[in-house]
């Protein structure tokens, strides 16, 4: 098997960029990759491009990937088009390091690109309406909304006004996690008040405002226990990774002090299962299975980037990733463990919560932020000697996980 190395990232910032195409945000973070990486295009020797809703926005629902990367002059390479719900990034990013191990190309390109944000409300939300079986939506309904029953609902903490059904799933699981665990809003709360403190000091961040917990439990609601501020936005943008193998990195003289090594890349589906049995969530097995391959364990983690759709999704990762027990979540985020000079900094970027998520292009956000990292580039939000860092994101629903999860491991 090659060793892969990370050796250039790029990544546009995140928000409404209602003056550029794909085709734009595409050459942006490409471009950016290879100056970072310092190689040409013409080095390049395949590409995997994640998007998930240009079709659904645009009517382009076939060779996205090759329509815009052509328009920047890279063609004539394998282009792989990926849609892999909110892990369609990683999942470009996976088959790029898998590329290289296979030992079919020396280097590749992992790129993910998003326009999500629209004047047209009901068609922006109704991207989000095929992130599970679209031939059961009642029985989704029934049996994931049934979780959050037996937890009385406060009055007036419910929006009037129009927000994806995953909210009302988000919230039911946020619930009985609860009522199971004891957990509070006041800690799911801590969690985003510290992704939006952490969001001040990265610049390509959607929000860059800081709150107070108390500041994110008055934001307007949008369904208990969730306010705004605990939800990710809608967020257009991109972001893309080069990488290569050792043979590759001695062709192209890189600067092999800048070069990240990828110590795993698992990607792993869901299972039936009880709502009970955390055991077999695809983000804990495939957790497990990349400590494995990287020879390391939680403890040996410096700082992760793990997928916030809302607070409740890192409270939960941080528990299938073992960095900290089953329940123990909250009490771990109240505590600061998990805040920049805690004992695991999660979400330094600010997470999607505060970053932004722009589903194709947000697994690809998460390696430019551990990159930084483990380089020491990170500014104001650097972890102190960083030396492994973990990136997770999880896509859709199925059953009562979520469809699809990605967990990879770099070092220094």
């Amino acid at each position: 098997m090659e060793s892969v190395y990370v050796i250039g990232v790029g990544m546009t910032s995140f928000g409404r960029h209602l003056d550029k195409s794909i085709k734009d945000l595409t050459r942006l973070a490409v471009d950016g990759a290879l100056q970072d990486a310092g190689v040409k295009a013409g080095d390049l020797q395949a590409a995997f491009f994640a998007n998930c809703v240009q079709g659904h926005m645009e009517g382009q629902h076939m060779l996205r990937g090759q329509i815009a990367l052509r328009a920047m002059g890279i063609g004539g390479i394998p282009v792989t088009n990926i849609e892999n719900a909110c892990t369609a990034g990683s999942t470009a990013f996976y088959h790029a390091v898998n590329q290289i191990k296979s030992g079919e190309s020396d280097v590749a390109l992992a790129i993910g690109a998003e326009k999500m944000f629209s004047a047209d409300k009901e068609r922006m939300f109704s991207a989000f309406t095929s992130g599970w079986d679209i031939t059961q939506v009642e029985e989704n309904k029934k049996r994931l909304l049934v979780l959050g029953q037996g937890m009385e609902v406060p009055p007036g903490t419910t929006s009037p006004r129009p927000y994806s059904i995953f909210m009302d799933v988000y919230a039911a699981k946020a619930r009985y996690h609860m009522m199971r665990y004891g957990t509070t809003q006041r800690q799911i709360a801590a969690i985003s008040a510290k992704n939006h403190a952490h969001s001040q000091h990265n610049p390509l961040a959607q929000y860059r405002n800081p709150y107070t917990i108390e500041q994110v439990l008055e934001g307007a609601p949008i369904t208990y226990p969730f306010t705004a501020p605990m939800c990710s936005p809608v967020s257009d943008g991109a972001a893309a990774a080069i990488v290569c193998s050792e043979a590759g990195l001695r062709r192209l003289g890189v600067d092999r002090s800048r070069a990240i090594r990828v110590l795993a890349s698992v990607l792993r589906t869901g299972v039936d299962r009880e709502a009970s049995d955390n055991q077999k969530a695809p983000t804990l097995t495939g957790g497990r299975i990349a400590y494995e391959k990287a020879g390391l364990g939680p403890q040996d983690v410096s700082v992760a980037e793990l997928h916030d759709a809302t607070a409740m999704g890192e409270l939960n990762h941080i528990e299938n990733l073992g960095f900290c027990a089953f329940g123990e979540g909250g009490i771990a985020s109240e505590r600061g463990e998990t805040s920049l000079g805690g004992r695991i900094p999660v979400n330094t970027s600010g997470g999607l919560e505060s970053r932004g998520h722009p589903v194709g292009a947000t697994g690809l956000a998460q390696i430019y932020e551990l990159v930084a990292q483990l380089r020491g580039e990170a500014g104001a939000r650097q972890v102190e000697n960083a030396r492994v860092a973990l990136a997770q994101t999880s896509g859709g629903t199925l059953g009562f996980d979520e469809a699809v999860a990605c967990v990879s491991i770099l070092g220094r």
